[in-house]
């Protein structure tokens, strides 16, 4: 037989199979499934309440001329524990729907069954103020310097549209003064949004937030098509990467116009692949099917149009063209004869949008310069600087934290496209597929950046949900996913002067989810007993 590869560095001989066919869940999963949906829309809609006095409002909140409501303005610390019970109720819930979705249990969640509990644990959140942070507000200020002709990549809100300008004054103070870091296919979108907002900023959040639910939409359509390809149960990569609470807080509630660039990613990889034949090293590669090219190439305009939202979809480019390579032989005149038409036809497609959009390539130099303004708690980079300052003022050399800052940014950068060559090769040489070793490469950006935010993982752990089935990489992006969402407030606020304002929060959280989890044991036992016996082992597939 074959060789095939596995996602480990140590290939094993195995036969190319999709997944198995899972059984449907029995009348008591059945039930439990319902309760699990129910449980998290309760959390749902306990933070899309909580978010009415702790999101991240606007300066002028509307929410304050609507009777009953407004009164979540007025009591910011209870809502703030509402909130957060909500985030924990949520977290459970997507914990618990878990069971139904691992790889190697005889009976599964459907597709269906998963994509109608996204569609009910986000509908609350569709009509909130945003959360977690105000990113929202410089969206909507870029755009609308895009509607009125001017440049993003130049100006900032407040030199473009004025300090007094109700745009301006949603967007925090470090960001007025800096252009746009943002691709010009997402803020031509919002310009385009612009006139139909006006100057209503809730109606704009609702709009940015509509931009980001495309997103969201293109994933939970795409994740599960590659996870098939990938040999992994497309019930699985749907629970870890659709249903995950990051991509539910930040991409929804928070709504991150990475859901975008992620979500054309997602699509282009699964329509170029779409023609491309399931093979394993060494057999005879077939000739060209129907279409092939053309799926091909239309895989490389939709990635594309996410490069020209966030830059980091770039990475999926190479790691096609190893796909397409090994498509072939595998050889390197292979790799040259996929990966030289497929960058030609990118550097098109990219000249037509940025031209087409009238913005240019000014989002190219603003992507690199603009956020590392920021320096993330959570980053290892940024922190490392912070530690390499402390310990110079120790030894008496002074704090260097602000020259060492750009060093190690730069130095994180070299680590990560470092990394990024290797699984390149490995993928190449077919140690690992190819869309690992994208996710892995994500990985490394992300976390290598001194900004580092909870949002930036699911650019590795969506990918990876669609082609990692090894039970370690599961459970390391389940513990990441259910703790990252607690590290960053709702508000996105420090709470300076007020420290027991999050304590409270947390120990009220912790009594409500509490409570829940007993009732929740009472309906549906299944939810918390062991797993069921688990299905018959399967083999992985391979593009």
């Amino acid at each position: 037989m074959a060789r095939l590869e596995t996602g480990s560095a140590h290939p094993v001989t195995l036969s190319p199979v999709h997944p198995r066919e899972p059984l449907p869940l029995e009348d008591g999963e059945l039930r439990g499934l319902n309760v699990v949906r129910r449980f998290g829309t309760v959390g749902s809609l306990f933070l899309a309440l909580g978010s009415l006095g702790a999101g991240a409002a606007p300066v002028i909140n509307p929410v304050q001329e609507i009777p009953v409501l407004r009164l979540f303005t007025r009591i910011p610390t209870v809502s703030l524990a509402i909130a957060i019970s909500g985030m924990g109720i949520l977290v459970l819930s997507w914990l618990m729907l878990g069971k139904f979705a691992l790889p190697d249990r005889a009976r599964l969640a459907s597709r269906g069954q998963l994509a109608r509990t996204i569609a009910l644990w986000v509908l609350p959140l569709l009509v909130i103020p945003p959360l977690f942070s105000r990113d929202v507000y410089s969206y909507l200020a870029q755009s609308e310097i895009v509607h009125r002709g001017m440049d993003p990549y130049v100006l900032g809100p407040a030199q473009a549209l004025g300090v007094a300008d109700p745009f301006t004054a949603g967007v925090s103070n470090m960001w007025r003064e800096t252009p746009a870091p943002y691709g010009p296919v997402v803020l031509r979108l919002g310009g385009w949004l612009a006139p139909i907002s006006g100057n209503s900023i809730a109606m704009g959040v609702l709009l940015q937030r509509a931009i980001a639910l495309v997103g969201v939409i293109l994933i939970v359509w795409a994740l599960p098509r590659l996870a098939r390809r990938f040999g992994v149960q497309p019930a699985t990569a749907l629970w870890l990467g659709a249903l995950n609470p990051l991509l539910i807080f930040h991409f929804v509630a928070g709504a991150h116009n990475d859901a975008l660039g992620i979500g054309l990613m997602l699509a282009g990889l699964e329509v170029g692949i779409r023609r491309l034949p399931i093979r394993v090293k060494g057999d005879t590669p077939p000739p060209l099917a129907r279409g092939e090219l053309l799926y091909i190439g239309l895989g490389v305009a939709i990635i594309t149009l996410g490069v020209a939202v966030k830059l980091p979809a770039v990475f999926a480019l190479p790691f096609f063209a190893v796909m397409v390579a090994r498509r072939w032989h595998g050889r390197l005149k292979d790799l040259f004869a996929a990966g030289a038409p497929m960058a030609l036809w990118f550097g098109v497609v990219l000249v037509v949008v940025c031209f087409g959009t009238g913005l240019g390539f000014g989002w190219v130099g603003a992507t690199f310069n603009t956020p590392g303004l920021v320096r993330s708690w959570i980053s290892p980079t940024a922190e490392l600087a912070n530690l390499s300052g402390v310990l110079g003022i120790a030894l008496g050399l002074g704090n260097h934290t602000n020259a060492l800052v750009p060093i190690l940014g730069a130095l994180g950068y070299l680590v990560a496209v470092a990394i990024t060559f290797k699984f390149l090769w490995d993928s190449f040489k077919w140690r690992y597929r190819p869309i690992i070793g994208l996710g892995v490469s994500l990985g490394a950006a992300m976390i290598l950046q001194i900004n580092l935010q909870p949002w930036y993982l699911l650019w590795a752990v969506i990918p990876l949900a669609a082609a990692a089935g090894t039970s370690r990489f599961r459970v390391a992006a389940t513990v990441i996913s259910a703790a990252m969402p607690f590290l960053l407030p709702p508000t996105g606020s420090t709470f300076d002067g007020r420290p027991y304002v999050l304590p409270f929060a947390y120990v009220t959280a912790i009594v409500v989810c509490g409570t829940g989890m007993l009732i929740v044991r009472r309906l549906a036992p299944v939810l918390l007993s062991r797993p069921s016996p688990r299905g018959r082992a399967h083999a992985d597939a391979v593009s």
